[in-house]
């Protein structure tokens, strides 16, 4: 297991970056860095299963672990979606966790992933674009 961490200052409130990274319009618009069409099915709350998946139903689903609203969420990954078919897989603490610490500048978001080495230069090409566009989102939106 790789631990990948991703962090990027943004000029605005926890709340604002909160907002930009989980409401449905700016979600699908950051995450195109991984994927185009990408969204979420399921609610944020803790003990939640969420799927995240692409316009062909595919992608991952993932247990909420922690969620403190603006502050911090944690995902556990549990499998992947084929088709819209889930798959569970063995890959033990594959975490995926967006923390917002508020400074003087605004809001340090931080990534921290624990992934599969398989998956690791996916994440190392990805997340910097996806994070930019977050920071651009919540800086540039009313």
């Amino acid at each position: 297991m790789e631990k990948l961490v991703f962090e990027i200052q943004i000029n605005a409130s926890p709340e604002k970056v909160w907002s930009v990274l989980w409401d449905d319009i700016s979600y699908r618009q950051w995450t195109t860095a991984f994927a185009e069409g990408s969204f979420y099915q399921g609610t944020l709350e803790e003990g939640n299963i969420i799927k995240f998946l692409d316009p062909n139903n595919n992608g991952m689903f993932s247990r909420v672990e922690k969620n403190v609203p603006a502050k911090e969420i944690k995902f556990l990954h549990l499998g992947e979606i084929y088709g819209g078919v889930e798959a569970p897989q063995d890959w033990g603490e594959a975490t995926e966790a967006y923390i917002l610490e508020e400074n003087e500048e605004g809001t340090k978001l931080k990534s921290e992933i624990q992934t599969p080495a398989e998956f690791k230069g996916f994440f190392e090409e990805k997340f910097p674009k996806a994070l930019g566009i977050v920071k651009n989102l919540s800086e540039n939106q009313l």
